[in-house]
């Protein structure tokens, strides 16, 4: 292996070592001419993959297939799979849908196990298709309810079971054959702001931050983590003017020196508008460069690459940016391709025809029925009796999360168990006087009413037609918080409270089998409730 890195690194231009460090993404299900071209050329070492490239399994594989036949080297091909709220795989699409992290870590008995089981199963999907790294596993230390990018991302608030779990999904997923990416370095648990709207600042102190946000990072670090991504955020007592992807405090005394990270360090989407709004795409590319990163990430926008590469070329040919510095992130890239270089060839690959078992799919739904909470309450019987849904949409929906998941599917996993169910989706944002009317009038006459929120402690809207909701019904209550649990302490006045913790397909068939008496909650909150 090492003979083939240096042999390849002295054979490459420095245009091309340049390229190495360029991950680029598209729209389509099929890679567009330009995309292709630059892959042939040497200029674009890793692509990312997003829900707008997805359609089915063997779409995907053909689309791998494409660009990897395209390129001039090796190339990684990622995407964001982390299970739960942050998928690019979904159900729709065929492939398997797993619970996300915050539902792990509420499983009480053998959690480390399900976190590897589940992380390796969707490792093993991703690599049938050509997709040998995952940008994921999430250890970001949930310790701000009002987060409103982490959320059900997080595995919890506690700092050692965050590591203790992060570690298990990071052998999950290698184990899989896919390199996992431990995210967002040092620590997105403890901001208001989504980098991707505007960019957060925290100010931490060293100690906290080593106490804290770090934690999960050294457990990763020691497990053998391949990649690291660097979060979009102003840590105060590393660098008071950058944020991390641009701080070689971050990246270089911290992640390499105290840390000894010798993996590859990718930014975030430098489309992201923590960083678009305030550098050029070619000025944050050299800057994030310059301070450690050996893969930069643009995932959208044609301009937006070709001003990074030719930034990073004429940073180069300037001397601003060292060409040893360039050559330590190729070879750190290289010698990650090289680990997959056998695996990606199609007879190497998982066969296609695991992707969306129902083998992967028991072990998804093994895992959401163990992470269910029963906050406080009992559940009511279901049985003979007129039984409600009101549902509320995803109007809280954060860009990290890109695609949602079918919104018909809890109203089909409930009307199995209660026949002549009524039900109704609203949105938190305007419901029509229509819908408002229909909420009230189904609340007030059933029996059983299961009211079902995404995160409502976020927005005030949905917080006030729950409650209003809760007065309203006129029979038996359950609060069924399909996201965040916060919202049992948002909505004080509903009895009895079961939390998902996600609102993945297991996890939504898991809340109506539990609802229906099938299946007993044993789960506990990996978050305090205030």
């Amino acid at each position: 292996m090492d003979g083939w890195i240096e042999d390849t690194l002295t054979q490459l231009s420095l245009e091309a070592r340049i390229g190495q460090m360029m991950m680029v993404g598209f729209d389509g299900l099929a890679a567009p001419a330009h995309i292709l071209e630059w892959l042939a050329a040497g200029r674009a070492g890793s692509v990312v993959l997003f829900a707008r490239n997805i359609a089915a399994p063997q779409q995907v594989k053909d689309l791998t297939d494409s660009l990897r036949a395209a390129a001039l080297l090796p190339i990684l091909i990622c995407t964001d799979q982390e299970g739960g709220i942050v998928a690019r795989l979904r159900a729709a699409q065929g492939f398997t849908e797993s619970p996300g992290n915050m539902a792990l870590g509420a499983i009480a008995h053998d959690a480390d196990g399900a976190a590897a089981r589940t992380a390796q199963m969707l490792a093993q999907e991703m690599h049938a298709v050509g997709i040998d790294w995952a940008l994921a596993p999430c250890l970001d230390i949930l310790s701000n309810l009002h987060n409103p990018v982490v959320s059900t991302r997080s595995l919890g608030s506690d700092p050692h079971r965050v590591a203790q779990l992060g570690a298990a999904l990071v052998r999950g997923f290698q184990a899989g054959g896919v390199t996992a990416c431990a995210k967002h370095f040092p620590g997105h648990g403890n901001t208001r702001i989504d980098s991707h709207v505007d960019l957060p600042a925290i100010a931490s102190s060293l100690s906290d931050l080593g106490n804290l946000d770090l934690v999960p990072f050294r457990a990763a670090i020691e497990a053998g983590v391949g990649s690291v991504m660097i979060a979009h955020i102003v840590f105060s007592a590393l660098d008071p003017d950058r944020p991390a992807t641009l701080a070689p405090a971050v990246q270089q005394d911290l992640l390499r020196e105290q840390l000894g990270f010798n993996g590859v360090i990718t930014t975030d989407c430098m489309e992201m508008r923590a960083v678009a709004d305030r550098y050029g795409a070619g000025e944050s590319t050299v800057l994030a460069a310059l301070a450690g990163a050996d893969s930069i990430v643009h995932s959208h926008t044609r301009a937006r690459q070709e001003a990074a590469y030719e930034a990073m070329l004429d940073a180069a040919r300037s001397g601003r940016l060292p060409e040893r510095r360039i050559e330590a992130s190729a070879r750190r890239l290289l010698k990650l391709k090289a680990l997959h270089r056998q695996d990606t060839a199609p007879g190497q690959r998982e066969p296609l025809g695991a992707v969306g078992s129902a083998a992967h799919y028991a072990l998804g739904l093994e895992a959401a029925r163990a992470a269910l909470v029963l906050v406080r309450g009992n559940l009511p019987a279901l049985a003979g009796r007129r039984v409600a849904l009101i549902e509320f949409g995803y109007a809280m929906r954060s860009q990290a999360e890109e695609a949602a998941g079918a919104m018909t599917d809890l109203q089909r996993e409930l009307a199995a168990h209660a026949p002549g169910l009524q039900s109704l989706l609203l949105s938190d944002c305007e419901p029509s006087p229509e819908q408002l009317a229909c909420a009230r009038q189904l609340a007030g006459e059933a029996e059983v009413l299961i009211l079902a929120t995404r995160s409502a402690h976020l927005s005030p809207p949905q917080q006030a037609l729950a409650a209003e909701l809760l007065v309203c019904a006129g029979g038996d209550v359950v609060l069924l918080c399909l996201r965040n649990p916060w919202d049992a302490a948002a909505l004080p006045g509903a009895p009895n409270v079961l939390a998902t913790l996600g609102d993945a397909r297991p996890s939504l068939q898991a809340a109506a089998e539990a609802l229906a008496g099938e299946v007993t909650p044993v789960g506990k909150l990996p978050v305090p409730l205030a």
